[in-house]
């Protein structure tokens, strides 16, 4: 199997995030993550990996506003002009606003830079520092290369990418995400036919529905913890279900804290025969491994076993598949349980 991979993603590394309540913890979503499962995948004898094609800015621009691509590529510069202090020890520091923009249709992006930062970023977990940028292209790029690997040879393949993607919205970055790589790659796939897009992550692909969300040529579907208890809060509810154009083409499945191997494959039965009546010619899934039982950032009890019977259950719909890396953060498991998955779908 194809595993599309870069090193890039090493040059991101954030010295900490900031949880709620203001407690300051060290980055979560770390470099560690890629080796567990470079190690668990290097273990198996099917995984071939493959650096990515530099597909340049076009399929990234169809996707997210060209201004708030424009501000990720230049921040950190920006603040080392302002704040110089910064210069004497980067590896300590992360840019992030101190003030957040309530989105209303009128609102304007102000030219100060941390006013700027306060639009462009939904929270305190999208930490940028000065390889953020670089890390975030590299990882857009596995997503694409993956996708037309898919495309040419009508099979499956992983992008194993870092940072992820799902909550980065058209015009902003939010919980470790900054370039959304499934709806770069599924807006590409695009061109060649119908698409769906699973997103298996626990926590609700804002960003993918943000983007998709007055679009009927893309299905989008999110499989994860209610919003109403469970990061990002303000979006992801079941009445959530497309506008204009795209009304009925999006579906969310909140599920309640403690879920586990059954509730959740009831769901993705659910979700599987929403894209058998879609008929898509592709699909892309948005694999988090945070549904984990143990995992800290989540609350599901989906064991290992549980893994494997949902890339049994998606492997079934027998389309040609790029599975996308999101997030999952039991480092100890996180190899063995994505390998599991993947296993399901290699040639």
């Amino acid at each position: 199997m194809k595993i599309f991979y870069s090193d890039t993603h090493r040059k991101h590394q954030p010295p900490f995030e900031v949880f709620d309540g203001g407690k300051r913890v060290p980055y979560l979503e770390n470099a560690d993550r890629m080796e567990c499962i470079l190690t668990a995948l290097q273990n198996t004898d099917w995984a071939e990996l493959t650096p990515p094609t530099d597909f340049g800015l076009k399929p990234i621009l169809a996707v997210h506003d060209k201004d708030y691509i424009a501000f990720l590529a230049s921040c950190w510069t920006e603040w080392l002009i302002l704040d110089p202090t910064v210069a004497e020890s980067p590896e300590q520091h992360a840019f992030l606003p101190a003030t957040f923009a309530l989105r209303r249709k009128s609102s304007h992006v102000p030219s100060e830079l941390l006013g700027k930062a306060g639009y462009y970023i939904m929270d305190l977990s999208a930490c940028i520092v000065a390889g953020t940028y670089e890390a975030a292209l590299g990882s857009a790029n596995c997503a694409l290369s993956a996708t037309e690997f898919v495309a040419k040879n009508q099979s499956s393949a992983f992008a194993l990418c870092r940072p992820p993607g799902h909550h980065a919205g058209k015009d902003y970055a939010a919980g470790y995400c900054f370039i959304n790589n499934s709806s770069v790659a599924a807006n590409w796939l695009s061109s060649k036919g119908r698409v769906a897009i699973l997103d298996i992550d626990y926590h609700a692909g804002n960003g993918t529905q943000d983007i998709f969300y007055e679009r009927d040529d893309v299905l989008t579907i999110s499989i994860h913890s209610d919003p109403d208890f469970e990061y990002p809060h303000f979006i992801g509810y079941a009445d959530e279900t497309g506008a204009g154009a795209g009304l009925g083409f999006h579906r969310n499945f909140p599920l309640p804290k403690g879920t586990g191997d059954e509730g959740y494959l009831s769901a993705l039965d659910e979700a599987s025969n929403l894209i058998k009546s879609f008929a898509p010619k592709y699909l892309v899934v948005s694999a988090g491994m945070d549904t984990f039982d143990g995992d800290p950032l989540g609350t599901f009890k989906v064991t290992r076993d549980g893994f494997a019977e949902i890339g049994k259950r998606i492997a079934m719909l027998g389309l040609p598949t790029a599975i996308i890396m999101e997030g999952g953060y039991a480092n100890a498991a996180l190899g063995e349980n994505i390998v599991t998955l993947l296993e399901n779908f290699k040639s």
